[in-house]
């Protein structure tokens, strides 16, 4: 019977729970699936870093509970036994991220010792804790995972478009390193929902009936986050609901589609400009995008505009689902642990030195 991991990642835009089997040595992704929250539920946790200490305690064991539960249903949806279940890794819902706070700080939520008692296996979890203890950011962590699946070829920018966007470098003879970039797809689904009543643009196609305001997004590019050097990362309301009020109020623009087209050609234009200005020219030769912006046809068009002689492309290409990507790597780290391996890229996140992340249960 082949031993897999199990990786379990909710993202900034808490829509759901992806959870992802893998086969760690020699690495392959076996099977994965994204199960959605009830609406009310992403709403909760949209809403968490507002709680009171009972409610954000009684949300965490809520959390741990329901993930217990769907990953009952993953095994049954593929009919895999518990025993083949080596660990999991449960990287939990991040509600608040302040790393430059006077007491440096992270906070991710999910009670591992519900898989732990449900299923008799170890968990890993919390795994940014210990990387701000060293003096960390906390994030990003897909540097090692990008190193470990892509760093022994040509040089790769491997972007990730979440509710934030992030992304690492990595090549053969490359120091790996990356950080949170700026704005992902959460200012995108923010409008969509104000002014379109839909939870996100698919595929991009309202944005491409607008049209961008391109000296906006310029004067937008000399804020002080996307001068600042790496390492660098950010809480997922950094560009949230206040951000998009104050920068892009809807009189400003002649209708919703300008506004929308503004955001998603704002968000590939960071992305752009944190590439030009952080990594060396010669190692622009190829961005690999994952998480639910590469789905987004409209922002892949304004990447490949905003980097012409970059190749832009998708996880994939390479065999590996973006969608399934952060999960995948959730599981990997946990094996590492495990196994009392490294699985820490301590360049991209500025901690004093490269450790094991996350605490078993």
């Amino acid at each position: 019977m082949t031993k897999l991991a199990l990786g379990l990642m909710s993202g900034t835009s808490a829509d759901g729970l992806t959870i992802c089997a893998v086969r760690p040595a020699p690495f392959k992704v076996i099977y994965f699936k994204n199960y959605p929250y009830p609406e009310a539920l992403q709403q909760q946790l949209l809403h968490a870093f507002e709680l009171k200490a009972p409610q954000l305690s009684a949300l965490h064991y809520k959390l741990g509970k329901l993930y217990a539960q769907l990953v009952h249903r993953f095994l049954k949806d593929f009919r895999l036994p518990p025993a083949s279940v080596v660990v999991i890794g449960s990287h939990g819902q991040t509600i608040y991220h302040g790393p430059h706070d006077i007491t440096p700080n992270t906070l991710q939520i999910g009670e591992p010792s519900f898989l732990a008692v449900q299923f008799g296996i170890p968990v890993v979890s919390d795994f940014r804790a210990k990387d701000v203890a060293l003096g960390g950011e906390g994030a990003p962590l897909m540097p090692f995972f990008d190193e470990f699946i892509f760093g022994k070829k040509s040089p790769k920018i491997l972007l990730n478009v979440g509710g934030i966007s992030n992304f690492s470098l990595v090549g053969k003879n490359i120091k790996t390193y990356g950080f949170d970039v700026g704005p992902g797809n959460t200012l995108m689904d923010l409008c969509c929902q104000q002014l379109f009543s839909r939870s996100f643009d698919k595929n991009g196609a309202l944005a491409a009936r607008g049209c961008a305001d391109k000296s906006l997004v310029k004067k937008l590019l000399s804020q002080k986050y996307f001068l600042q050097k790496p390492p660098k990362s950010l809480d997922k309301n950094a560009f949230g609901a206040a951000y998009l009020k104050r920068y892009f109020p809807t009189e400003k623009f002649a209708n919703p589609y300008d506004l929308l087209a503004t955001l998603n050609y704002f968000t590939a234009a960071a992305i752009a400009d944190q590439i030009t200005r952080f990594i060396s020219s010669k190692h622009q030769q190829e961005l690999i995008v994952s998480g639910g912006g590469c789905y987004n046809k409209t922002l892949l068009k304004n990447l490949q505009l905003c980097l012409p002689k970059l190749r832009v492309c998708s996880t994939l290409d390479y065999g590996l689902d973006p969608q399934a990507k952060e999960a995948a790597a959730f599981a990997l780290f946990a094996w590492l642990a495990l196994h009392k391996r490294i699985n820490h890229c301590a360049r991209a996140t500025g901690a004093k030195q490269a450790v094991i992340l996350g605490k078993i249960t």
